[in-house]
């Protein structure tokens, strides 16, 4: 089992259906907090919340996620994933924000294989993606 997940707080931007937000939970997460603007997206994650019977533990945010992030405190969360649009900087973004203030103690970002974020994060390839890991207490 992953030791990050068991009781964390976990933010999942750009959260579509809410895939990695509701695997989360079913790896024992306390809570995950949804922040999605589209609204297909957000009708498809209202819906599965409500199939899985998620409850009070998936909370959804319909909201801008760079804006989202921009308010948040440093240690907010204690997990966070992010799966920006390609081909929008968006991921550069998130790093960025998340450099300057860490508001998760990891955070994974799912992005486009050419494309390269800022900092010294991890780097593992899957076909044509990446997700480029941070942690904050490596």
């Amino acid at each position: 089992m992953n030791p990050w997940l068991p009781g964390a707080k976990v933010l999942d931007l750009y959260a579509g259906s809410g895939a990695l937000g509701f695997e989360a939970l079913s790896r024992g997460a306390a809570q995950v907090d949804f922040v999605e603007i589209a609204p297909a997206s957000l009708a498809a994650l209202r819906a599965n919340a409500e199939s899985l019977e998620a409850g009070p533990a998936a909370v959804i945010h319909r909201a801008d996620a760079l804006r989202f992030i921009e308010r948040l405190e440093p240690h907010a969360y204690d997990v966070a994933f992010a799966d920006p649009p390609y081909d929008q900087d968006q991921a550069a973004k998130v790093a960025e924000q998340w450099l300057e203030r860490p508001f998760a103690g990891v955070l994974g970002i799912e992005h486009r294989a050419g494309e390269t974020l800022p900092g010294d994060g991890d780097r593992r390839k899957y076909g044509n993606t990446v997700i480029t890991f941070y942690w904050e207490d490596r």
